[in-house]
C-alpha cells in the first residue's frame, strides 16, 4: 500500500524565520510556496522526500488550529504524510484494517512565485486509531519540483524519522501488521530502549520505547528527523560557518555511520545528521 514517505509536515509561528533556518540546514533553497486555508507553507524537496513547514496566516479557523497546537506543543513535527501509487486501494486498506479514513479528496496547490500548481488526491486515518500521530495518505499527480543545492555540502535526503512509543507491542502492530511496513530490525540496549526500524522506500520509519518510566503508553510522539550527508565533516564546517550551534562528529551507533546532533536551527525539531561512511 505505501510506497514511501512523501513529506513530514514542521509547524512553525513565522514563515519566513523557518525557511530561512531550513535553507542553512539543508543548504537548498525552497521548491515551492502556497498561501490559503489559514496556513502558509513552504516545501524542500530532497531525493527521497519533502519537508514542509505551515505557519498560521489569518484569523480562519484552520489557522487558529495551527496555534493552539503551537501554543500547546511548541513549534516542531506535526505529521507523517506517505505516498501511495493507488489512493483508492490504499482507501480501502485503511478502512479493512480499521483506521477509519476520511473520505478521499481532490486538493491542489497554486505556487504563487511561478503560477504552477500541484494536485493530489488524499485521505487521512483516524488520529485516535493511530496513536496518536497525524497520518495522511497522498497519491501526487505528479512529481514536486526539486530543491536546488545552495551549498556543496547539503542535505540529500532524509534517512529516518523517528517515533517515541510507550507501547512497542501496540506500534509494531500499527506500523507492521496494519500499514504493512517490513521491520527491518527489533533490539533492546540498555542505554537506547527498544527500537524498531521500519523500512518504508529507502528510507527508515523508526520507533523506539526509551527507558524512561512516564513514556504515556496511549499516545506516541512524532520525535526528530536524521538527514544523510555526503560528507559530514564539510556540512559540520558549512553550519558552523553559518552561526548553528552542532556537536563533533561522532560514530553512529549503526556500524559505518557517522553522525552529529544540530543543537538550533531546526525549527524544534530534534535533528541528526548522518554520513554513510561503508555500503
Amino acid at each position: 500500500m505505501i510506497s514511501g514517505l512523501d513529506h513530514v509536515v514542521v509547524l512553525v509561528e513565522d514563515i519566513k524565520a523557518g525557511a530561512k533556518a531550513c535553507e542553512l540546514l539543508l543548504g537548498r533553497s525552497p521548491s515551492w510556496r502556497s498561501d490559503g486555508d489559514g496556513s502558509k507553507t513552504v516545501l524542500f524537496t530532497l531525493d527521497n522526500m519533502s519537508l514542509e513547514l505551515m505557519a498560521p496566516a489569518g484569523d480562519t479557523p484552520a489557522a487558529g488550529r495551527i496555534r493552539e497546537i503551537i501554543g500547546r506543543s511548541g513549534e516542531g513535527l506535526a505529521s507523517l504524510c506517505f505516498g501511495v501509487s493507488d489512493i483508492a486501494k490504499a482507501y480501502r486498506r485503511l478502512d479493512r484494517v480499521a483506521l477509519k479514513p476520511e473520505p478521499i479528496a481532490e486538493v491542489e496547490s497554486h505556487n504563487p512565485d511561478s503560477g504552477s500548481i500541484l494536485h493530489w488526491k488524499r485521505t487521512r486515518a483516524a488520529t485516535d486509531l493511530t496513536r496518536g500521530v497525524r497520518m495522511f495518505f497522498l497519491e501526487l499527480a505528479k512529481a514536486r519540483p526539486h530543491s536546488a543545492a545552495t551549498s556543496p555540502s547539503p542535505v540529500l535526503g532524509l534517512d529516518h524519522v523517528v517515533i517515541s512509543t510507550g507501547d512497542p507491542e501496540r506500534a509494531a502492530a500499527l506500523y507492521g501488521a496494519r500499514l504493512g511496513l517490513d521491520m527491518a530490525l527489533d533490539r533492546s540496549h540498555q542505554e537506547w530502549g527498544q527500537l524498531m526500524f521500519f523500512r518504508c522506500g529507502d528510507l527508515i520509519v523508526e520507533v523506539v520505547k526509551r527507558p524512561v518510566a512516564d513514556a504515556d503508553p496511549t499516545h506516541d510522539k512524532l520525535w526528530g528527523l536524521s538527514w544523510r550527508v555526503a560528507d559530514i565533516d564539510a556540512t559540520r564546517a558549512r553550519l558552523v560557518a553559518a552561526g548553528i550551534n552542532v556537536s563533533e562528529v561522532r560514530a553512529g551507533r549503526k556500524p559505518g555511520t557517522r553522525v552529529m546532533s544540530v543543537r538550533g536551527g531546526t525549527c524544534g525539531v530534534h535533528t541528526l545528521l548522518l554520513e554513510r561512511t561503508a555500503g
